[in-house]
């Protein structure tokens, strides 16, 4: 394969990506890049008004859609709204999470059931009404779930049960989508992330001890930053990942390999 066809298998000509979570962290990070790659994208955030200058400057190619992912009703009308808007709908990726850190026996169970709420039956909820369209459109495509370390080990700074619980759910939720969906040809991964430099982790940041931690824990000895880990979902949206499909790709700096 000649350079420049190389390049051309990592673009999104055309194509329609609509991104969970995607005003701040991680998601605006893919957006960019997604943005970058030649797609048009779709942001689905409860704080999606804050982006309304870049989705100007971005000229019809980035439409804003202030909703909660665990708003069925919602969630499938503004899939439709995307179709309407761009012409299709060909990638999703699902990153809109939260976070309650607290040891099990202080975790109330309002607590519990909102991470899991959000970030977990988010995620089924999202992927459902994005695949619903792909495969009745008979267009396939590309999902790709946002999962954690903390969804592959029990293990953590804190206790966390309840985001390490809706990210291991996360993990065979791929799985279980890849495998039911691949003969109508979208395809389903995840990425899972170490500890990465975002606003979501803002009191890990602004605590010099924890980083320090996070650091002698991590084989490269640092955080991911944001534009490293939208790279992996890149590829897994992209056609060069055209044969994968139910992978977790690890974005950790070794952590799991320990």
């Amino acid at each position: 394969m000649a350079g420049t066809e190389a390049l051309e298998i990592f673009k999104l000509p055309g194509k329609v990506a609509v991104i969970t979570g995607g005003a701040n962290g991680i998601g605006w990070a893919t957006a960019q890049l997604m943005l970058a790659a030649g797609a048009r994208v779709a942001i689905f955030d409860r704080d999606a008004a804050h982006r309304r200058e870049d989705a100007a400057r971005a000229e019809g190619r980035l439409s804003l859609h202030a909703l909660d992912v665990t708003d069925e009703a919602a969630l499938e009308a503004a899939c439709d709204a995307v179709i309407a808007a761009h012409g299709g709908l060909d990638i999703l990726v699902a990153g809109a999470a939260t976070v309650v850190r607290a040891p099990t026996l202080e975790l109330s169970r309002a607590d519990w059931e909102r991470v899991i709420g959000v970030n977990l039956t988010g995620a089924f909820l999202s992927a459902r009404a994005a695949a619903r369209r792909m495969i009745a459109r008979q267009t396939g495509g590309a999902i790709v779930l946002i999962a954690s370390i903390m969804g592959l080990s029990g293990g953590g700074l804190y206790p966390n049960v309840s985001y390490q619980t809706s990210k291991g759910g996360v993990v065979n939720l791929t799985r279980a989508l890849a495998v039911e969906w691949a003969k109508a040809g979208v395809r389903v991964n995840a990425v899972a992330p170490t500890y990465t430099r975002t606003e979501f982790i803002r009191p890990l940041l602004d605590n010099p001890e924890l980083m320090a931690r996070i650091a002698a824990m991590t084989p490269m000895g640092r955080l991911a930053e944001p534009e490293e880990v939208a790279a992996a979902i890149l590829f897994l949206a992209s056609p060069a990942a055209a044969m994968v499909t139910g992978h977790v790709l690890a974005v950790d700096g070794g952590f799991l390999a320990q």
